[in-house]
């Protein structure tokens, strides 16, 4: 696959520098409290792990160690991505995070964080799906549903890829979570969903062969966390996502959550 091919190249590049090099160059928030606000329902970057009931994955990791770095406290908080960008714009929450794709329309009501990550997104389908192998032959079955959250680059990429354009087809059945759209596609209520490989994977392997990523990339995004308009917080952090970048933190994150951890297991 494709992403995992991209996340593979970047780890055989994985430089590890001191910390402290970094660190030194870093503003200080002298331990104020953020509130960082995200959906748990997009593994492996947020989620709730089943066999202990607490919230981890990537975004996470990530987040915490930007706050060591920047020396805040983190409040997490949970919400709906329906409410999530409208919330952080109106200072509800200080951060938002959830695989939240850079968008210039977003940009209106929310400023954006440095990229700390770029994904493809896939279809994802049940296991034993044969009528259909990718974007193309699905549009042509046409008793097949798509299932996606409102206002998401998966939704857009449904209506204007993949089917006719058209935002009131009757083809998309839309759903409050994420994860309530995966649970459809197992149960049957919707044939594929759209997902970036990140999310995609994390569920495939959580599957025993429920599960599978058909096709080939349907477009690239770019991920970022979200604060509200002219927030004091969008340098800090900036540059606490350019040392992760350049001590292979992220790297490091990539190997733990892409590669080496199993879902369930």
């Amino acid at each position: 696959m494709a992403f995992r091919r991209s996340f593979l190249l970047g780890l055989s590049a994985l430089v590890l520098a001191p910390f402290a090099a970094f660190a030194a160059d870093l503003p200080n928030l002298n331990g104020k409290t953020v509130v960082v606000v995200t959906e748990n329902a997009y593994p492996p970057l947020q989620f709730i792990d089943p066999k202990t009931s607490k919230a981890i994955g990537w975004e996470y990791d990530a987040m915490n160690e930007i706050a060591k770095r920047l020396n805040f406290k983190v409040e997490y908080q949970n919400t709906s991505w329906d409410a999530m960008i409208q919330a952080v714009s109106e200072g509800q929450y200080n951060i938002g995070m959830t695989g939240i794709t850079i968008k210039d329309e977003r940009k209106q009501k929310v400023d954006f964080s440095d990229p700390y990550m770029r994904s493809e997104q896939f279809m994802l389908v049940r296991g034993d799906e044969k009528r259909f192998t990718d974007a193309k032959s699905f549009a042509t079955v046409k008793d097949t549903l798509i299932g996606a959250q409102p206002g998401t680059t998966p939704f857009y990429t449904a209506v204007y890829s993949v089917l006719d354009g058209n935002e009131q087809n009757p083809r998309i059945k839309t759903f409050e979570t994420f994860g309530a759209t995966v649970q459809a596609l197992k149960t049957g209520d919707v044939d594929t969903v759209l997902t970036d490989g990140t999310a995609g994977k994390g569920y495939v392997d959580a599957s025993n062969g429920g599960l599978k990523l058909i096709g080939g990339p349907l477009g690239s995004e770019d991920f970022g966390f979200i604060f509200q308009k002219g927030s004091d917080l969008v340098a800090p952090v900036n540059a606490a996502i350019a040392s992760l970048k350049a001590d292979g933190t992220f790297d490091a994150l990539n190997k733990k959550w892409f590669l080496d951890y199993k879902m369930g297991q």
